[in-house]
Protein backbone atom coordinates (compact mmCIF):
# COMPACT_ATOMS: atom_id res chain seq x y z
CA UNK A 1 0.00 0.00 0.00
CA UNK A 2 1.45 3.25 -1.24
CA UNK A 3 0.33 6.43 1.14
CA UNK A 4 0.91 9.97 0.07
CA UNK A 5 1.06 12.97 2.59
CA UNK A 6 0.63 16.40 0.67
CA UNK A 7 1.89 19.34 2.33
CA UNK A 8 5.08 17.58 3.92
CA UNK A 9 6.92 20.15 3.86
CA UNK A 10 4.67 21.90 6.02
CA UNK A 11 5.07 21.02 9.90
CA UNK A 12 2.02 19.04 10.25
CA UNK A 13 2.58 17.01 6.82
CA UNK A 14 6.29 16.11 7.74
CA UNK A 15 5.24 15.34 11.17
CA UNK A 16 2.31 12.76 9.59
CA UNK A 17 4.84 11.36 7.40
CA UNK A 18 7.46 10.68 10.80
CA UNK A 19 4.64 9.32 12.25
CA UNK A 20 4.17 6.57 9.57
CA UNK A 21 7.32 5.66 9.66
CA UNK A 22 7.39 5.41 13.50
CA UNK A 23 4.45 2.52 12.65
CA UNK A 24 6.76 0.50 10.84
CA UNK A 25 5.16 1.87 7.62
CA UNK A 26 7.80 0.83 4.92
CA UNK A 27 9.45 4.17 3.71
CA UNK A 28 9.42 3.16 -0.05
CA UNK A 29 5.65 2.74 0.23
CA UNK A 30 5.22 6.37 1.88
CA UNK A 31 5.08 9.28 -0.88
CA UNK A 32 5.92 12.73 0.99
CA UNK A 33 4.29 15.68 -1.27
CA UNK A 34 5.35 19.43 -1.54
CA UNK A 35 6.11 22.19 -3.52
CA UNK A 36 10.03 22.09 -2.80
CA UNK A 37 11.10 18.79 -2.76
CA UNK A 38 14.52 19.88 -1.09
CA UNK A 39 13.62 20.74 1.46
CA UNK A 40 12.61 16.51 2.41
CA UNK A 41 15.73 15.91 1.48
CA UNK A 42 16.44 13.95 4.98
CA UNK A 43 12.95 11.62 4.32
CA UNK A 44 14.66 10.69 0.39
CA UNK A 45 17.53 9.55 2.57
CA UNK A 46 15.26 7.34 4.75
CA UNK A 47 13.87 5.81 1.86
CA UNK A 48 10.80 7.69 1.43
CA UNK A 49 9.82 8.71 -2.46
CA UNK A 50 9.63 12.11 -2.55
CA UNK A 51 7.44 13.96 -5.33
CA UNK A 52 6.88 17.74 -5.94
CA UNK A 53 2.99 18.33 -5.73
CA UNK A 54 1.64 21.96 -5.81
CA UNK A 55 -1.79 22.58 -5.13
CA UNK A 56 -1.85 25.24 -7.83
CA UNK A 57 -0.23 22.92 -10.14
CA UNK A 58 -3.09 20.07 -11.44
CA UNK A 59 -0.01 18.12 -13.35
CA UNK A 60 1.86 17.88 -10.42
CA UNK A 61 -1.29 16.40 -8.36
CA UNK A 62 -2.09 13.59 -11.32
CA UNK A 63 2.24 12.77 -11.26
CA UNK A 64 2.40 13.24 -7.25
CA UNK A 65 -1.06 10.81 -7.25
CA UNK A 66 0.20 8.33 -9.63
CA UNK A 67 0.32 4.71 -8.00
CA UNK A 68 -1.15 5.88 -4.30
CA UNK A 69 -3.80 3.66 -2.18
CA UNK A 70 -4.52 6.31 0.38
CA UNK A 71 -3.82 9.85 0.64
CA UNK A 72 -4.05 12.80 3.11
CA UNK A 73 -4.49 16.04 2.07
CA UNK A 74 -3.69 18.65 4.34
CA UNK A 75 -5.71 21.75 3.97
CA UNK A 76 -3.84 24.67 2.19
CA UNK A 77 -2.81 27.95 4.12
CA UNK A 78 -4.68 30.31 2.20
CA UNK A 79 -8.17 30.86 2.94
CA UNK A 80 -10.34 31.65 -0.14
CA UNK A 81 -8.15 30.21 -2.74
CA UNK A 82 -7.78 27.11 -1.47
CA UNK A 83 -10.84 25.56 -1.85
CA UNK A 84 -10.38 25.88 -5.84
CA UNK A 85 -6.90 23.64 -5.35
CA UNK A 86 -8.40 21.08 -2.70
CA UNK A 87 -10.74 20.26 -5.81
CA UNK A 88 -7.73 20.22 -8.07
CA UNK A 89 -6.48 17.53 -5.35
CA UNK A 90 -9.67 15.87 -5.25
CA UNK A 91 -10.04 15.46 -8.53
CA UNK A 92 -6.34 13.68 -8.82
CA UNK A 93 -6.88 11.55 -6.27
CA UNK A 94 -10.53 10.62 -8.33
CA UNK A 95 -8.17 10.13 -11.16
CA UNK A 96 -5.86 7.94 -9.33
CA UNK A 97 -8.94 5.77 -7.84
CA UNK A 98 -7.58 6.12 -4.48
CA UNK A 99 -9.23 3.68 -1.73
CA UNK A 100 -9.24 6.62 0.65
CA UNK A 101 -8.78 11.04 0.80
CA UNK A 102 -8.51 11.67 4.29
CA UNK A 103 -9.14 15.64 5.19
CA UNK A 104 -7.49 18.21 7.64
CA UNK A 105 -10.84 19.77 8.45
CA UNK A 106 -12.30 22.13 11.27
CA UNK A 107 -14.04 20.93 14.37
CA UNK A 108 -17.53 21.35 14.48
CA UNK A 109 -17.73 22.08 10.87
CA UNK A 110 -21.47 20.96 10.26
CA UNK A 111 -22.71 23.62 12.61
CA UNK A 112 -20.02 26.31 12.92
CA UNK A 113 -20.39 29.63 12.01
CA UNK A 114 -16.74 30.84 12.05
CA UNK A 115 -15.50 32.75 9.00
CA UNK A 116 -12.81 30.07 8.91
CA UNK A 117 -14.68 27.11 8.75
CA UNK A 118 -16.26 28.36 5.16
CA UNK A 119 -13.23 26.54 3.08
CA UNK A 120 -13.34 23.66 4.86
CA UNK A 121 -17.05 23.19 5.16
CA UNK A 122 -17.11 23.77 1.10
CA UNK A 123 -13.97 21.16 0.96
CA UNK A 124 -16.27 18.69 3.30
CA UNK A 125 -19.02 19.23 0.36
CA UNK A 126 -17.35 18.83 -2.27
CA UNK A 127 -15.56 14.86 -0.91
CA UNK A 128 -18.94 14.04 -0.16
CA UNK A 129 -19.90 14.73 -3.61
CA UNK A 130 -16.59 13.73 -5.22
CA UNK A 131 -17.21 9.55 -5.12
CA UNK A 132 -14.16 9.25 -3.66
CA UNK A 133 -13.53 7.82 -0.09
CA UNK A 134 -13.04 9.82 2.61
CA UNK A 135 -12.17 10.29 6.34
CA UNK A 136 -12.75 13.89 8.09
CA UNK A 137 -10.08 14.63 10.31
CA UNK A 138 -11.45 17.38 12.09
CA UNK A 139 -8.60 19.26 13.69
CA UNK A 140 -8.88 21.10 16.74
CA UNK A 141 -7.01 24.05 17.51
CA UNK A 142 -3.02 23.70 17.29
CA UNK A 143 -1.68 24.07 21.14
CA UNK A 144 1.36 25.77 19.26
CA UNK A 145 -0.92 28.76 18.02
CA UNK A 146 -0.75 29.15 21.64
CA UNK A 147 2.74 28.17 23.20
CA UNK A 148 4.80 29.97 20.18
CA UNK A 149 3.43 33.28 21.67
CA UNK A 150 5.37 32.72 24.79
CA UNK A 151 7.61 35.36 24.68
CA UNK A 152 4.70 37.97 23.76
CA UNK A 153 2.95 36.53 26.70
CA UNK A 154 5.66 37.37 29.33
CA UNK A 155 6.47 40.71 27.77
CA UNK A 156 2.66 42.21 27.61
CA UNK A 157 1.96 40.05 30.76
CA UNK A 158 -1.23 39.33 28.87
CA UNK A 159 -2.98 36.84 26.82
CA UNK A 160 -5.35 38.93 24.47
CA UNK A 161 -8.28 37.56 23.06
CA UNK A 162 -12.01 37.86 22.56
CA UNK A 163 -12.95 34.35 23.72
CA UNK A 164 -14.50 35.39 27.16
CA UNK A 165 -15.31 31.92 29.00
CA UNK A 166 -15.08 29.65 25.92
CA UNK A 167 -13.95 26.62 26.31
CA UNK A 168 -12.01 24.81 23.38
CA UNK A 169 -10.55 21.26 22.76
CA UNK A 170 -6.66 22.00 21.60
CA UNK A 171 -4.59 19.15 20.37
CA UNK A 172 -0.36 19.15 19.53
CA UNK A 173 0.27 18.87 16.02
CA UNK A 174 2.22 15.30 16.98
CA UNK A 175 -0.96 14.43 18.49
CA UNK A 176 -2.83 15.08 15.63
CA UNK A 177 -0.06 14.02 13.01
CA UNK A 178 -1.00 10.57 14.70
CA UNK A 179 -4.12 10.41 14.48
CA UNK A 180 -3.54 10.91 11.29
CA UNK A 181 -1.43 8.32 10.37
CA UNK A 182 -3.66 5.75 12.72
CA UNK A 183 -6.37 6.86 10.34
CA UNK A 184 -4.92 6.07 7.09
CA UNK A 185 -3.65 2.82 8.39
CA UNK A 186 -7.01 1.32 9.87
CA UNK A 187 -9.55 -0.32 7.65
CA UNK A 188 -13.38 0.72 7.10
CA UNK A 189 -12.29 4.49 7.55
CA UNK A 190 -14.76 5.29 4.10
CA UNK A 191 -16.98 8.29 5.28
CA UNK A 192 -15.80 8.62 8.89
CA UNK A 193 -15.59 12.01 10.93
CA UNK A 194 -13.21 12.24 14.00
CA UNK A 195 -13.95 15.32 15.71
CA UNK A 196 -9.93 15.57 17.45
CA UNK A 197 -9.45 17.68 20.24
CA UNK A 198 -7.83 17.27 24.18
CA UNK A 199 -9.18 18.42 27.29
CA UNK A 200 -10.71 21.71 27.37
CA UNK A 201 -9.53 24.73 28.58
CA UNK A 202 -10.27 28.77 28.69
CA UNK A 203 -8.10 31.36 27.93
CA UNK A 204 -8.18 32.40 31.16
CA UNK A 205 -6.94 28.42 31.89
CA UNK A 206 -3.94 29.25 29.40
CA UNK A 207 -2.92 32.62 31.19
CA UNK A 208 -3.04 30.02 34.25
CA UNK A 209 -0.75 27.56 32.73
CA UNK A 210 2.30 30.62 31.25
CA UNK A 211 1.51 31.94 34.92
CA UNK A 212 2.22 28.65 36.55
CA UNK A 213 4.95 27.36 34.39
CA UNK A 214 7.26 30.95 34.27
CA UNK A 215 7.01 31.92 37.40
CA UNK A 216 5.71 35.16 36.25
CA UNK A 217 2.18 36.53 36.28
CA UNK A 218 0.29 36.55 33.03
CA UNK A 219 -3.57 37.27 32.96
CA UNK A 220 -6.16 37.11 30.12
CA UNK A 221 -7.73 40.37 29.07
CA UNK A 222 -11.02 39.67 26.80
CA UNK A 223 -11.52 42.42 24.26
CA UNK A 224 -14.17 43.01 21.77
CA UNK A 225 -14.23 41.67 19.12
CA UNK A 226 -13.57 44.53 17.11
CA UNK A 227 -10.60 45.26 19.41
CA UNK A 228 -8.57 42.01 19.23
CA UNK A 229 -8.46 42.32 15.47
CA UNK A 230 -7.42 46.15 15.74
CA UNK A 231 -4.94 44.90 18.72
CA UNK A 232 -3.74 42.21 16.23
CA UNK A 233 -3.09 44.59 13.26
CA UNK A 234 -1.10 46.53 15.19
CA UNK A 235 0.70 43.77 16.11
CA UNK A 236 2.06 43.28 12.34
CA UNK A 237 -0.75 41.22 11.34
CA UNK A 238 -2.19 41.98 8.18
CA UNK A 239 -6.15 43.12 8.37
CA UNK A 240 -7.98 40.65 6.75
CA UNK A 241 -6.12 37.28 8.97
CA UNK A 242 -6.53 39.56 12.14
CA UNK A 243 -10.20 39.57 11.74
CA UNK A 244 -10.55 36.12 10.95
CA UNK A 245 -8.85 35.42 14.65
CA UNK A 246 -10.90 37.64 16.13
CA UNK A 247 -14.09 36.17 14.60
CA UNK A 248 -12.78 32.98 15.63
CA UNK A 249 -12.34 33.68 19.20
CA UNK A 250 -15.37 34.73 19.09
CA UNK A 251 -16.09 31.25 17.94
CA UNK A 252 -14.54 30.05 21.16
CA UNK A 253 -17.10 32.29 22.98
CA UNK A 254 -20.17 30.31 21.49
CA UNK A 255 -18.25 26.67 22.11
CA UNK A 256 -17.61 25.86 18.25
CA UNK A 257 -13.87 24.73 18.83
CA UNK A 258 -15.20 22.41 21.82
CA UNK A 259 -14.87 19.35 20.91
CA UNK A 260 -17.24 16.11 22.50
CA UNK A 261 -15.85 12.68 23.15
CA UNK A 262 -12.15 11.45 22.99
CA UNK A 263 -12.01 10.59 19.85
CA UNK A 264 -8.08 11.60 19.58
CA UNK A 265 -7.22 9.67 22.32
CA UNK A 266 -8.45 6.57 21.03
CA UNK A 267 -6.93 7.05 17.70
CA UNK A 268 -3.51 7.73 19.25
CA UNK A 269 -3.83 5.24 22.10
CA UNK A 270 -3.18 7.14 25.13
CA UNK A 271 -4.14 10.28 26.42
CA UNK A 272 -3.69 13.54 23.85
CA UNK A 273 -1.07 16.46 25.04
CA UNK A 274 -2.37 18.51 28.00
CA UNK A 275 -2.25 22.61 27.78
CA UNK A 276 -0.20 22.78 31.03
CA UNK A 277 2.26 19.60 29.52
CA UNK A 278 2.22 22.01 26.24
CA UNK A 279 2.96 25.32 28.09
CA UNK A 280 5.89 23.66 30.22
CA UNK A 281 7.40 22.38 27.40
CA UNK A 282 7.66 25.51 25.63
CA UNK A 283 8.72 27.04 29.01
CA UNK A 284 11.81 24.94 29.31
CA UNK A 285 12.54 25.25 25.44
CA UNK A 286 12.39 29.32 26.09
CA UNK A 287 14.62 29.01 29.27
CA UNK A 288 16.99 27.13 27.61
CA UNK A 289 17.40 29.49 24.48
CA UNK A 290 17.81 32.12 27.40
CA UNK A 291 20.80 30.24 29.75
Amino acid sequence: MTILVTGATGQLGRLVVEALLERNVPAEQIVAGGRNPAKLAELAQLGVQVRSLDYSDPASLREAFAGVEKALLVSGNEPGPRVAQHLDVIEAAKDADVKLLAYTSIPNADTTTMALAADHQDTERALRNSGVPFALLRNGWYLENYTEQLTGYLQHGSVFGSAGEGRLSGATRADLAQAAAAVLLADDQEGTVHELGGEPFTLVDLAREVSTATGQEVTYQDLAEADFAHLLVGAGVPEFFAKILADSDSGIARGELLVEGNALATLIGRPATTLGEAVRAAAGALATQEA
